[in-house]
């Protein structure tokens, strides 16, 4: 499987990340549509969106960073639609000043009975030193079913 991210830009069309690509900042505001390619079944699906490399990829002391997160995907033609609020919005990538370029990861989940009624991520939970695994864990996600990923360096001034 494989889960396609197309970020909106203000001029021009939409740039589709393919696994790894270099994404200048100003090009990641968002929020991502998200495509799947596959037979993945009609849904529902948890999408996930994470900075494994903050504070620096060489120090990250405060990943993961909980980027996006939200539930009640369902698959129209290969779209994944959501019905209902995310419970953490889009946040665009700001790697700071001086780091190297972080990861920012995308993943699809299937979504379980228990991810409808967990009380572990709300919008007032921090998104600092989040942990994936973890919360899939915690609310029966299982393992992803497919993600991608791209890097986002901080702007050269």
């Amino acid at each position: 499987m494989l889960l396609e991210v197309s970020l909106p830009q203000a001029r021009g069309p939409p740039i589709t990340l393919h696994a790894g690509v270099h994404v200048p900042r100003n090009d990641t505001a968002g929020p991502p549509t998200f495509h799947v390619a596959g037979d993945v079944g009609k849904g529902p699906f948890v999408v996930a969106t994470l900075d494994p490399d903050a504070l620096t990829p060489q120090d990250p002391t405060l990943a993961q960073i909980r980027h996006f997160l939200g539930g009640n995907f369902h698959n129209e033609g290969g779209l994944l639609v959501n019905s209902t609020p995310a419970i953490s919005e889009f946040l665009q990538p700001t790697p700071p000043a001086g780091s190297d370029a972080h990861r920012y990861i995308f993943l699809l989940f299937h979504q379980s009975a228990e991810f409808a009624t967990q009380t572990l991520v709300n919008s007032n939970t921090s998104i600092t030193n989040f942990n994936i695994s973890t919360f899939a864990a915690a609310v029966n996600l299982g393992n992803p079913i497919a993600g991608t990923f791209m890097l986002v360096a901080p702007p050269t001034s």
